[in-house]
C-alpha cells in the first residue's frame, strides 16, 4: 500500500496518508485563487480514515459558492494551507497537492469552476469536458 506524506513549509503540520486518493482535481474558483495566491488550486481527496494528522493547525471557515461550508487547516507558524474539509463531502479530506512536494504525484482528472479559469491556463489533454461540479 502506498504511503504519502504531506507537510507545510516549515514541517510542523504534517500528514501521513495510506492508499490512493478517491479524486484528484483542480479548482479555478476565485476563492481558491485568493487562498493559494496562484491561478489554480490542486487537491487530492482522501477518506478521513486514510489520513493521520500531526502538528498544530489553525482553522478558517467560509462558505463556498456551492453553498457548502469549508474548513481550511493551515500551519500557525508558516501559514501554509495543508488540508481542508467540505460539508459537501462528509468523511473526506482534501489535501493540497503541492504539500506532497512530489513531482511524480498523479495529475488531476477533473477541473471545476472553469468559468473563472484564466484563459492562458491549459488543461491536460485528457481532462473531461467542462461540467458543473461541487467545489470543495
Amino acid at each position: 500500500m502506498t504511503t504519502r506524506h504531506s507537510a507545510c513549509s516549515c514541517g510542523q503540520l504534517h500528514l501521513a496518508i495510506e492508499g490512493e486518493p478517491v479524486r484528484i482535481s483542480m479548482c479555478h474558483c476565485l476563492e481558491c485563487q485568493r487562498r493559494t495566491g496562484a491561478v489554480i488550486s490542486n487537491q487530492a481527496r482522501y477518506r478521513r480514515d486514510q489520513v493521520t494528522f500531526a502538528g498544530k493547525a489553525t482553522r478558517w471557515e467560509r462558505t463556498a459558492e456551492s453553498g457548502n461550508g469549508l474548513t481550511f487547516y493551515f500551519c500557525p507558524t508558516c501559514g501554509s494551507t495543508v488540508y481542508w474539509e467540505s460539508e459537501g463531502f462528509p468523511g473526506y479530506v482534501a489535501v493540497a497537492i503541492g504539500n506532497f512536494a512530489d513531482a511524480d504525484f498523479p495529475a488531476p482528472a477533473i477541473a471545476v469552476w472553469e468559468e473563472t479559469r484564466h484563459s492562458w491556463v491549459s488543461l491536460p489533454p485528457d481532462t473531461p469536458p467542462k461540467r458543473v461540479a461541487k467545489q470543495g
